[in-house]
């Protein structure tokens, strides 16, 4: 038999979707639709004006000397360690806990991804088990940001240039996110930023970013994104490229949606606390997210708001039933994943990455989400331990 408080649930018309940019769109919608309306008056939709003005503004905002659009985060990433030359007989040591183009765009480039387990914490890459992973083939170690705060990128930068190994930074994620004032995809040789439309700068559609201070680089990855330039080869070797750019009308989304970024990152920071506030009295049944300890500390920047339970497929289902969305984050570790699963580099012990992949759960999180959606949340997860608070 059903409680009270869930029939009330159970009769209410209230919904919760995990994502919703609908509001943002409309809220947004004559700025955006006049640049729009100019895109189409020049005739110019892919590579033009606007992408330019995006990169430019990117630039500001991070910092970095440069900024390379492309058409996707995943895009990003093989862009900038096929630029890199980082290849055949490589190794590059990468967390097994994240999203699949981390490790997917290293086996892209012709390299092997070795796994090793990530901080309960922070969910990013663990220094200490990089450290026991290097080989003779390491080339590379990649720090993957997730959800809200950066990895320990001070020590995973001291330990690449003790063993001369690039850094690099898959910070698709991170827009925002600094550490010691010095913004995500900065600290090794390149990042990359994703505009996916639920990230914390999100398009209507796709779009993605290399972020370099490396000039030589930054110049390989503006070659390769268009198929390798006129002539496709540096002196020297031969190169292919492919086609990846940024499309007038993305970049239109994300020129006017940088204008709120800042304003955006303070309402998912309130609405993070909010969260916590209000789940707080569940603890330890239910893990809020906490601030992980690092060398050189930031604040954070919420994309992703991840509890943690042991019963989170009957919490999903529970939250689905009253028309709540949810995001699995991730459903298993890379090392599960039949395409890695007998790679060499699979075979480091994982233990934090196998339990994330089997408690931890995503809560709707975007900037037009309101104090009552998260308080309905939050009710009804205490409803499903035992009492709405």
């Amino acid at each position: 038999m059903l409680s009270g408080s869930e029939r009330l649930f159970m009769t209410s018309n209230r919904s919760v979707p995990f994502y919703s940019g609908a509001a943002s769109v409309r809220r947004q919608w004559t700025e955006l639709s006049g640049l729009i309306r100019q895109s189409a008056a020049r005739g110019t939709f892919v590579s033009g004006p606007l992408a330019i003005e995006l990169e430019e503004r990117v630039k500001q905002y991070t910092g970095a000397r440069n900024a390379i659009a492309c058409g996707n985060g995943t895009d990003a990433l093989s862009l900038m360690l096929q630029a890199a030359g980082v290849g055949p007989g490589d190794e590059v040591i990468v967390p097994a806990y994240t999203f699949f183009a981390t490790a997917s765009c290293v086996a892209h480039v012709g390299a092997e991804p070795v796994f090793v387990d990530v901080d309960p914490t922070s969910y990013a890459i663990d220094p200490e088990a990089v450290r026991s992973a290097i080989g003779p083939r390491t080339k590379a170690i990649m720090a993957v940001h997730l959800f809200h705060q950066m990895a320990d990128i001070a020590v995973l930068r001291d330990i690449a240039e003790q063993h001369g190994l690039e850094l690099f930074e898959d910070s698709a994620e991170a827009i925002g996110m600094r550490a010691a004032g010095r913004h995500a995809g900065l600290w090794g040789r390149a990042g990359v930023l994703s505009f996916f439309p639920t990230k914390t700068l999100g398009a209507l559609g796709d779009a993605g970013m290399v972020l370099t201070d490396d000039d030589e680089l930054a110049e390989r990855v503006s070659r390769l994104r268009t198929a390798g330039g006129t002539t496709g080869h540096w002196p020297g070797s031969l190169t292919v490229g492919t086609h990846s750019v940024c499309d007038e009308i993305q970049a239109a989304v994300l020129l006017t949606r940088l204008n709120v970024l800042d304003q955006d990152i303070n309402r998912r920071a309130e609405l993070a606390a909010h969260y916590t506030r209000r789940l707080a009295a569940l603890s330890p049944v239910v893990a809020t997210p906490v601030m992980a300890q690092s060398k050189e500390p930031g604040a954070p920047v919420w994309y992703v708001y991840l509890i943690e339970t042991d019963h989170r497929a009957e919490l999903i289902r529970y939250l689905t039933d009253h028309q709540v969305g949810t995001e699995i984050y991730y459903p298993r570790p890379l090392t599960e994943q039949p395409c890695f699963r007998d790679l060499a580099g699979a075979r480091h012990p994982v233990p934090v990455a196998k339990a994330a992949a089997k408690r931890a759960v995503g809560l709707p999180l975007y900037p037009d989400l309101t104090d009552e959606q998260v308080d309905r949340v939050c009710d009804l997860i205490h409803a499903f331990h035992g009492g709405a608070r």
